[in-house]
């Protein structure tokens, strides 16, 4: 499976570009820097330097062409202005699933953030503006007629992964280690898991495949 990642030198999307890997499929970053090429290269991954903020929707499908998937992994990263938040977080993610489309891509899995909805609309505060980006990509994709996973995790560690997750359609606040997503956003590929489903996503539980086979069905 062709699988392109953007926001490809991200902390958890290195660490599904290995799984992939390991796994026999053909992980595709694309990356901002070029510096990064080595690093995703390590990890398994075909480096392709592709700014989201400066690439036209035909660019973009240009290199999504034969894809089975594509991931959103992207983000304007922590100190990032809010301007940023919304030309990385939301119109990146925009981006990605109207090349998708144009691409011929029928698979595109987001990661969000959890409680991205209850962002305070009248807030000029940044991480406000944060969760507004994410919410309105996450409205965009979910319209976008891909099948979509969107996948939003907890407070984010740099812990082990432990493979024991928790996801539902809302969860108490609570954290998740970088590379029990990407396990989860893995396996959602692979095996075709939670197909136009968003959840939110925990530490602890259940294993990763009995969590996502006891998502509820889709609305």
């Amino acid at each position: 499976m062709r699988v392109v990642i953007a926001g490809g030198h991200g902390k958890i999307a290195l660490i599904l570009e290995r799984l992939l890997a390991d796994d026999g499929h053909d992980p595709v970053a694309l990356i901002r820097n070029p510096a990064h090429a080595a690093d995703v290269e390590a990890a398994g991954a075909a480096a392709v330097v592709l700014d989201l903020e400066a690439a036209s929707v035909d660019e973009v499908a240009a290199v999504l062409a034969g894809a089975d998937a594509v991931v959103f992994a992207a983000g304007a990263g922590p100190g990032s202005t809010a301007e940023r938040k919304l030309t990385v977080d939301r119109d990146g993610a925009i981006l990605l699933a109207d090349a998708a489309k144009v691409a011929g891509v029928p698979r595109i899995v987001v990661i969000s953030a959890m409680r991205a909805d209850d962002f305070d609309a009248a807030s000029d505060d940044v991480f406000q503006i944060y969760l507004r980006a994410k919410s309105e990509a996450d409205a965009a994709v979910r319209a976008s007629g891909l099948d979509f996973t969107i996948v939003r995790p907890g407070a984010l560690t740099d812990t082990p992964a432990t493979g024991f997750v928790v996801a539902d359609t809302t969860l108490p606040r609570g954290s998740i280690s970088r590379a029990d997503v990407a396990a989860t956003v893995a396996a959602v590929l692979t095996t075709g898991a939670a197909s136009r489903r968003q959840f939110e996503l925990t530490e602890g539980g259940l294993p990763i495949a009995g969590a996502l086979a006891a998502l509820p069905d889709p609305a």
